[in-house]
Parts: C-alpha cells; sequence; structure tokens
C-alpha cells in the first residue's frame, strides 16, 4: 500500500538499488481495482478515484487506505522530500483527484510533463536503465572476455597448487624479506618463480605479468586459500561422518609460543566399514579446565552440524581434568550424553604399567638410574658423539671383515644411544636396544675418556660408567628387559593403529599377559644361554652356586646363592611386576561393556557368540539406539545370523570385529542384519588410544617452530587439516577451491 510502505530514502543507501529492482521486475505498481470507490472532497464537489486511470497512466498507483493517489517511478527514484506540496504529493502524501477531469491542466498530466528532465520522467528513465542489466556501471567495468577468465583461473590455480603444496610439506609461506629485489623472497613466491619457468602460459599470467590490482600473492590471499581448503577438508569428514555415532579423542599440549591448545578428533565407521579416526580441529583453550574444554568443544560440534547425543566415546589420558569421575571432561559430557562412555587410553595404560614396573623391583630401577648417567656421559658432547661415530664404523668394519655382518642397502647404520622417558612410549625399550646395539662403541668411548679425559672428574665420572656397564647385574637385566619389552613393543605399536578395535585391543593385551607369564616359566634357561654372549663383551662370569654377597653392605645373606638371587630376585621379581601392573591397569575384564561386547568378536570360529549377551548389550548400553520394536526384532535377526553369517564360506577365519564389520558390508549381509551391522559398528566407536591426537601434537611441532612461533591460531589450525589430512586435501579439484575462494568475497577478477 502506498500510503503505508517506507520511503525509499530510509532505507539504507547500499540497499537502494536492489529494492527498487525488486518492486520493477517483481511487485510494479499497487494498482488496486475496487467494484466502489469512497468519494471525497466537499459536499458540493464529491469525486472519486476511477479504475480507468490505470490503463492511461501505467505509473498510477492507488492507496485504500489514504484514498489517494501515488506515482510508482517517482516513489522509487525520488530520494529526498521537497519543500514544494507539488512534488510530495505523489510520493509521501498522496495525491486527490479533484483536477483529473481538466483537459490540458490535468493535475496527471501536469505531473508527466513534455519535458525530459522533468523529476517525473528522469524517474522513468531511470527505471528503464534498471531493467536493463548490461548497462549497469558495475557490470561494464566487470566485463570481461573469456579468455581473460581462463587466465585468471590459471593465475589463481597456481597459487592453489603452491599452498597446497607448502601446506603438505609443511614449509612456511613467507619470508622476512619479500621486496622484490629480495634474494629470496620466501617459499611462496619463490615457488611460483619456479611454476612459471616450467610453464609459458603460467609466466604469462602470475607475479609481474599479473594484474596490478589482482596477483593474488598477498599474504591474506594465501590464508583465504588455505582456509578454503581446510573447509573443504572437514567438509569431507562431516559428510563422512553423516548420521552415524561417533566418538570424541581430544588431548591438549602447549606450542612453541606457550599457547595452550586442544587436538580433536573423531573416531567412527563408515559407510563402507571401515574404523576411520580424523583429526578435526585444533583449538586454543584459555585454561584446561574441564568446563573450558567442554564448552570448546560443544561449540565447534555446534558450528559444524554435529550433534552431541551421537557421542558413543569419549578417550583421553590419564589426566585427572579429563578422566575425573565428577568434575571431569568425561563426567561433564556423560551428564550431557550419558551413552557416551570414557575409555582410558590403552597406551597411556601399557606406559604407566612399565613405568611402575621398573620402580617396584631395586635392581631393574637402579639399572635405568645408571642407564641413563651412561647415556649422559657418551652424549655430552659433539666430540663424543663423534668418537662414538668413528666407534661404530671401526667395530662395523671389522665384523664385516670377520663376515660376522651383512652388507647392502639400508643395513649397518650408525646410530646413537636414546634416553628413556616417562612419556614417551616405546621410549624405554628404544633406549634399551640402542645400548645393546652400540654395546662395544660405548666402552671403547668410555675407555678414552677414562684415558683423556681433561678433568679428574670427567674420568671419575667415566670410570664409574665404565664399571656399570661392564657388570655383570648391569648386562643381565639390560638382556632380560629386552626380551620383556620385545613383547610389549608388539603391544604399543598395534594400540596405536587408527583402525584398531577395543575388542582386538583386549585380547592383544590378553595374549601379552600369556607371552610374558610364559617367559617367567620357561625363559629362565634362555637367560642362563645369554651368559655365553656375555664373554664377547670381556665381562666376568659369576659363578652360580657361589653364595650371593649384597654388594652394598658387603653381608652375605644365608642359604642364598648368586643364582637364587638373579633368578627370583631380578628375573621373576622383574616379570611378576610387570603382570602385576598389567592386571591392574588393563582390569577390563571387570566391566561387563567389554564383557557383552566379546559376543560378537568372530575369532575361533565365533567361539564367543552369544544371542543373550548380545541382547544384554543392546539393552543396557545402548538403549536409545534401538526401539522397543527392534529390540524384538534383533533376536530374529541373531537367530539366522547365527546360521547363514557364521557359516559363510567368505565369514570365516576373521579375527576382529572391525574384519567381521567390513565383510558384512562386502557380503551385502549389512543390509539384511542391519541392526547386528549398527551394533557391530557401537562398538567400533569405542576408542582405543589418543594415539591420533600425539601425532596431531608431533604435526604441531614440525609447522609452528621457533622461527615460525607468531603464527595465528587460525592459520596455524589449517595448516594442520590440510598436512594431517593430506589424502582428502589432495583429492579436492582445483576448480572447487577457486569457486568456493570466488564465492567467500567479492574478487576484482572476474572467475
Amino acid at each position: 500500500d502506498p500510503g503505508l510502505r517506507p520511503l525509499m530514502w530510509d532505507y539504507p543507501i547500499n540497499q537502494r538499488d536492489e529494492i527498487r529492482r525488486i518492486y520493477i521486475t517483481e511487485l510494479g505498481p499497487y494498482q488496486h481495482i475496487l467494484s466502489d470507490y469512497p468519494y471525497s472532497g466537499p459536499e458540493t464537489h464529491l469525486c472519486l478515484f476511477q479504475a480507468s486511470w490505470f490503463k492511461l497512466f501505467t505509473w498510477l498507483e492507488y492507496s485504500p487506505s489514504k484514498d489517494a493517489a501515488y506515482c510508482f517511478p517517482c516513489y522509487l527514484f525520488t530520494n529526498k522530500t521537497s519543500e514544494r506540496l507539488r512534488a510530495n504529493a505523489f510520493v509521501v502524501e498522496g495525491f486527490t483527484w479533484r483536477k483529473v477531469n481538466s483537459g490540458k491542466d490535468c493535475a496527471f498530466l501536469t505531473h508527466v510533463r513534455k519535458s525530459p528532465s522533468s523529476p517525473h520522467n528522469v524517474a522513468i528513465k531511470c527505471c528503464e536503465d534498471l531493467k536493463i542489466q548490461f548497462r549497469h556501471i558495475d557490470t561494464i567495468i566487470d566485463k570481461q572476455t573469456v579468455q581473460e577468465i581462463v587466465n585468471n583461473r590459471l593465475q589463481l590455480k597456481t597459487s592453489v597448487d603452491a599452498i597446497r603444496w607448502l601446506a603438505f610439506q609443511a614449509c612456511s609461506f613467507r619470508c622476512h624479506d619479500e621486496h622484490h629485489d629480495s634474494q629470496n623472497q620466501g617459499n611462496f613466491l619463490e615457488l611460483l618463480k619456479m611454476l612459471a619457468s616450467h610453464n609459458e602460459k603460467v609466466n604469462e599470467v602470475v607475479l609481474n605479468n599479473a594484474p596490478k590490482n589482482a596477483k593474488y600473492t598477498s599474504p591474506p590471499i594465501q590464508k583465504d586459500i588455505l582456509h578454503v581448503i581446510s573447509s573443504n577438508v572437514r567438509s569431507v569428514i562431516r559428510d563422512e561422518i553423516g548420521d552415524a555415532k561417533f566418538c570424541l579423542l581430544v588431548d591438549e599440549a602447549r606450542d612453541e609460543s606457550k599457547r595452550e591448545q586442544m587436538s580433536l578428533v573423531l573416531r567412527f565407521v563408515n559407510k563402507e566399514g571401515f574404523v576411520l579416526e580424523r583429526f578435526f580441529d585444533l583449538l586454543h583453550v584459555k585454561d584446561t579446565s574441564a568446563s573450558t574444554l567442554k564448552e570448546e568443544i560443544f561449540a565447534t560440534f555446534s558450528y559444524h552440524n554435529l550433534n552431541i547425543q551421537n557421542i558413543r566415546g569419549q578417550g583421553y589420558d590419564g589426566a585427572s581434568n579429563m578422566r575425573g569421575e565428577w568434575n571431569g571432561l568425561q563426567a561433564l559430557i556423560l551428564n550431557d550424553c550419558p551413552y557416551a562412555y570414557y575409555v582410558h587410553c590403552l597406551a597411556h595404560r601399557l606406559q604407566l604399567a612399565l613405568v611402575s614396573a621398573s620402580r617396584e623391583v631395586i635392581s631393574v630401577h637402579h639399572f635405568f638410574l645408571n642407564l641413563a648417567f651412561i647415556i649422559n656421559i657418551v652424549g655430552a658432547s659433539c666430540k663424543r658423539n663423534d668418537e662414538l661415530h668413528a666407534a661404530q664404523v671401526a667395530e662395523i668394519e671389522l665384523l664385516i671383515s670377520i663376515d660376522e655382518l651383512d652388507t647392502g642397502s639400508g643395513v649397518n647404520h650408525i646410530g646413537t644411544l636414546q634416553r628413556a622417558g616417562d612419556t614417551r612410549w616405546s621410549s624405554h625399550f628404544c633406549s634399551v636396544s640402542s645400548l645393546l646395539r652400540l654395546y662395544n662403541p660405548t666402552c671403547t668411548v668410555l675407555g678414552k675418556i677414562v684415558e683423556d679425559g681433561s678433568t679428574y672428574s670427567q674420568r671419575g665420572e667415566a670410570c664409574v660408567a665404565y664399571d656399570l656397564l661392564t657388570s655383570f647385574e648391569f648386562v643381565f637385566i639390560l638382556y632380560l628387559l629386552k626380551e620383556i619389552m620385545e613383547i610389549t613393543d608388539i603391544l604399543y605399536q598395534a594400540l596405536q593403529q587408527k583402525s584398531q578395535d577395543i575388542m582386538n585391543a583386549m585380547h592383544l593385551v590378553a595374549g601379552t599377559k600369556t607371552l610374558i607369564q610364559n617367559l617367567r616359566e620357561n625363559g629362565w634357561k634362555n637367560s642362563l644361554k645369554q651368559q655365553e654372549n656375555f664373554t664377547k663383551h670381556d665381562i666376568e662370569i659369576l659363578e652360580m652356586s657361589a653364595q650371593f654377597t649384597m654388594i652394598r653392605s658387603r653381608c652375605q645373606q644365608a642359604h642364598v646363592t648368586v643364582e637364587h638371587h638373579f633368578q627370583v630376585d631380578v628375573f621373576i621379581a622383574t616379570i611378576d611386576s610387570q603382570l602385576q601392573e598389567l592386571n591392574i591397569r588393563f582390569n577390563e575384564h571387570a566391566v561387563e561393556l567389554i564383557i557383552l561386547s566379546s559376543a560378537l568378536t568372530p575369532n575361533d570360529d565365533y567361539r564367543s557368540f552369544d544371542c543373550d549377551k548380545i541382547c544384554n548389550l543392546v539393552e543396557k548400553f545402548y538403549p536409545l539406539d534401538f526401539t522397543e520394536q527392534e529390540k524384538i526384532l534383533l533376536k530374529c535377526q541373531l537367530q539366522y545370523y547365527q546360521f547363514d553369517v557364521i557359516n559363510h564360506p567368505d565369514m570365516q577365519n576373521l579375527c576382529t570385529i572391525a574384519w567381521l564389520c567390513r565383510k558384512l558390508v562386502e557380503t551385502g549381509k549389512s543390509e539384511i542384519y542391519y541392526l547386528i551391522d549398527r551394533l557391530l559398528r557401537l562398538v567400533l566407536t569405542l576408542p582405543v588410544s589418543t594415539a591420533t591426537t600425539e601425532r596431531a601434537f608431533s604435526a604441531m611441532k614440525i609447522i609452528k617452530t621457533r622461527l615460525r612461533s607468531k603464527m595465528e591460531d587460525d592459520f596455524l589450525t589449517n595448516c594442520l587439516v590440510v598436512y594431517i589430512e593430506q589424502a582428502i586435501a589432495e583429492k579436492i579439484s582445483v576448480d572447487k577451491i577457486i569457486d568456493d575462494f570466488y564465492d567467500m568475497k567479492k574478487q576484482r577478477a572476474q572467475l
């Protein structure tokens, strides 16, 4: 209604053209036709509006609310209210029709006028120009040929390829001096130069040959392109998850600039039945309190449209703010998601078990202290490292000359002694193995320090280290720990696999315990045989039947022989402490969820299959994922499943539920037994370890170095997403990246 609508100059100036275009193309003049229009004016000269006027004056509008006439073009293009009454009549107040039928003095004709410069005619011309889009100034300015668009896309494609390659290689983009006369303008610009030098077409559209106002090489453009790539990677991950249930893996660490960062990884089963763990985000948190972490996680899920009610697992390390039963992160998430079951990282448990076991037995505890002491002395300076390398070369040459070492590509590498760390997985095994491999060169270096040390303290420490290294007890424990850790290291590597499932992990833990128990029962004789290796290192072999004497107290224990001491107090005590810690930290046999889930495992020809346990698993732990009708139907499916799938030739010799889930998809059985397939996916979603989050922090150390310590959080996150999920990022087409980049904001070049 012209009498009620806002005036055009009341709209924001940047919206007026769009509003005018909608009025012209979609709405048109408001020509309200009534059967009887109301009379107006004085009683002596009553008059009324006539619908026939709409045909004579197409620009005319009628307002029923004010019973007045308006001019449609003048409303659209009159910018301000004029002080003259006539100018206001057809725009603001509305015109009454007392002098319409007055011949040449008709008010409508007077409003139109014949002059091209009249306000009405100018408004008509503006309407026509607005309808013809190719006459618009911005269209004329931006109009470019097809070849120019091709050149612009080639120019941007080169920048995209350079940025993606640098992100894949974790390289920096910029340099401290990027001026045109700089010898090194940074990786990004230098890479563009290299690409241009190998392709004449690229050379014609990039760098100095590109438009001055659209080179697409500035730092903000680089970050925008990287953001587009990382956003596409997250979109792919989000599409992979779909509406499926997923698990949350979280860990936090400090970056190079001492900022607390939280790594967020999602574990889920894709449509093909594969277990995937995808790095999703890196979030800067102001503190590591559980409430702060929860807020950041839920905000990220909300932004990416991930339903928190679909969380079916949580995996963290043993930090109190994460695993606390009352105020920890897992407890806060359980309050909102009651079926997001928490699993303490199994790899952390194994590490804690090894560290605790090493401290329980005094001899083993002293061994690790002495091991660190020896490594610190040998690796204290560059000179000693060079001497260690020279000693290795001499030993390798000697062994090759007497045909005790094979030669070939990739063998007989020169190495260094590695230190053990309480928080570094497998580091104890690596440290023990490195010393065994470099035992003779280490003795040679210590001997040189004893003879040629510059100070008496260096010579004294080296002498003590040499005596420790060549003692029977030290070497005996060295070989013993190597045997034990060879068993546990296999479990370490298995637990860190992304596709590992909780049931197979617990099966591997049980197998590790069995192997260590076998070592306890049958390994002592092999340990005695290893004494033959001691003679290679010029170590004095003790008489096993002799009475044992405590070195520290110099007192003899009655009826305790040397063999009894090393067998009972060292060998058995070390293995028992390891078994005890494993039993304490891997007590999942007491957890009902694991017991019931074991009924799904296909190993040993489905020996553990139990319909009642599987139904009980659904009833107790996943009641919201199955309706009451589906719970009844599940029993029927399990009966058919037992006779059909278990006896199917393609479903034999499967060892894990992960393989079972994949085979169901490959054979099409997942569609028939869709409820069992759903339950398998829920169990597979349970976390095993936080190795993927640890790998994210390793990548963060590669990307955010001391020279790149001022990286912004968003830039760091985008670099990490592209670097870690390279397999996804490299499949994203360049055209898709260019189109998304063009849609981000108005670009100067037509793409």
